[in-house]
């Protein structure tokens, strides 16, 4: 690839202090990019992504600011998680790779940057960018938002994504998401929100369930200091901090009826005040809220306002259970979509979906919806041994694992019961990820988001050992170069 010629990113966005490595990573950057903008500070360049959506951001590391990069990394990913990040370092370290990675990040480059290497990289996020569109084509129906991965092609979805579009291009301020637990009502929320701001709006998400009325009123509406013991200093609500964007407030039934009479004040004076406060602050942004409850029939039996249930329900927006009619046929795709996703199931050898299997799922009745779909998928890849998913290793919650029949004994008297715990899917990983690396332990640790000393000591629970007793030794420096560099 000629990177001094062709010019193939619209927009870079650089992030370090103005060094001669920022400087030079800059003019070899301009000869792949139309446009390459550098940030002094991580607060920047988030802004800027903000502002400009480049298709690539490029982060000049120092040891110094590893949980900076860390945080500016996830919090990129929170918004923009279509950006690329690429780390560079001049002094690479196993374990930084691993951190940024985890975070987020599409690459760690052990510095400098040079046209070969920009190069690698080039050809990379070109085939990234041919698979995305590939699969996003087979997940995804046209009316999807681009930034929401909301799967399914089903006549039920098409219809309730063009409801949600409308109802976002319009002015309608609170928005009210109904359904079943588990359909996917926070993912309807997300695509709300960025039909309506796009990246350019923060969007906030608190679930009124999980927290106390004394605590959920302080995150909601926050408060001054010395409002109640332990209020050492301000604190700044969610309703403030969603400032011109949205805040998503999942099971709003579960709210006391105080904070409903609250929240009904937010909804119609548009002004709210911190705990212990006596100054009214504006609330600019939209409001969601869902509930998985029919509200209408909790207002007649006075657990939720009357009054907040008509002021909340404008348009309010139903989404399908996956049982119904005009969205079962989405079942099989979320399938494969789970299979796919769920952290590359090829390495355990299974490469797809059985035909026995997708009607099995198909048929059943799924009371837990997308989010009980997803778990037993989880469940297949941890107990099928072939290479694509078979009937016999679905298993439904409230059912026992089933053993197969290729590991049934000859003997019915010397039939093992099948264990199906959590112990034993964590012992099924481990084994796994030491496979996948050779039995190398700090990258198997790695691959398994836990740190050495925690494998090992989970290698002395389970009993598990190295075939023929192989213990592996810590990397070499020289080593641990030549991992950063595959």
């Amino acid at each position: 690839m000629d990177t001094t010629t062709e010019r193939i990113l619209r927009c870079v966005v650089i992030v370090g202090e103005g060094s001669a490595q920022t400087s030079r990573q800059k003019t070899l950057l301009k000869s792949i990019s139309e446009d390459v903008i550098s940030a002094r500070s991580t607060p920047a360049a988030i802004d800027l992504v903000r502002r400009l959506c480049p298709e690539l951001v490029v982060v000049t590391f120092n040891d110094s600011a590893i949980g900076e990069t860390v945080q500016f990394i996830r919090s990129l990913q929170s918004f923009s998680p279509e950006t690329p990040v690429v780390v560079v370092s001049e002094d690479p370290c196993v374990d930084h790779a691993v951190h940024f990675v985890r975070a987020g990040a599409f690459d760690y480059i052990a510095g400098p940057l040079d046209e070969k290497t920009l190069g690698r990289l080039i050809e990379g996020l070109e085939t990234v960018r041919f698979s995305d569109s590939e699969r996003r084509q087979r997940f995804f129906c046209n009316e999807c938002p681009a930034g929401v991965e909301i799967v399914g092609k089903s006549p039920g979805m098409v219809k309730y994504l063009d409801t949600i579009r409308l109802v976002s291009e319009s002015r309608c301020n609170p928005v009210l998401i109904l359904g079943e637990t588990g359909v996917g009502k926070e993912l309807a929320a997300r695509a709300v929100h960025w039909w309506r701001y796009g990246d350019f709006e923060r969007f906030i998400a608190i679930n009124c369930a999980a927290l106390t009325s004394t605590l959920l009123e302080s995150e909601l509406f926050g408060h001054v200091k010395g409002a109640f013991t332990g209020a050492d200093r301000e604190k700044t609500g969610l309703f403030e901090q969603a400032n011109d964007g949205s805040i998503f407030l999942d099971e709003i039934s579960e709210m006391t009826s105080e904070l409903q009479a609250k929240l009904l004040r937010v909804l119609q004076e548009r002004t709210f005040r911190k705990v212990g406060g006596n100054k009214d602050i504006h609330c600019n942004a939209t409001i969601v809220a869902s509930s998985n409850k029919n509200l209408l029939a909790e207002t007649q039996t006075g657990k939720f306002r009357q009054d907040l249930y008509y002021r909340l329900a404008v348009f309010p927006i139903t989404i399908p259970a996956l049982q119904a009619d005009d969205r079962r046929d989405d079942i099989g795709l979320l399938a494969e979509y789970f299979l796919e996703s769920s952290g590359n199931p090829t390495r355990n050898g299974i490469s797809r979906l059985g035909e026995e299997a997708k009607q099995r799922l198909i048929q059943h009745n799924w009371p837990g919806n997308v989010r009980e779909l997803r778990n037993v998928i989880e469940r297949a890849i941890i107990l099928e041994k072939g290479d694509e998913i078979s009937v016999s290793s679905l298993v439904f919650d409230g059912q026992e694992a089933q053993t197969t029949p290729e590991q049934a004994p000859a003997s019915p008297a010397q039939k093992p019961k099948k264990e199906f715990s959590l112990e034993s899917a964590e012992r099924e990983f481990i084994v796994r990820a030491l496979r996948e690396t050779g039995w190398q332990r700090t990258r198997a640790a790695a691959l398994l988001g836990i740190t050495r000393a925690t494998l090992h000591a989970k290698l002395k629970r389970y009993d598990i050992q190295a075939p023929n007793a192989q213990k592996e030794q810590s990397p070499t420096p020289e080593k641990a170069e030549e991992l950063i560099a595959n």
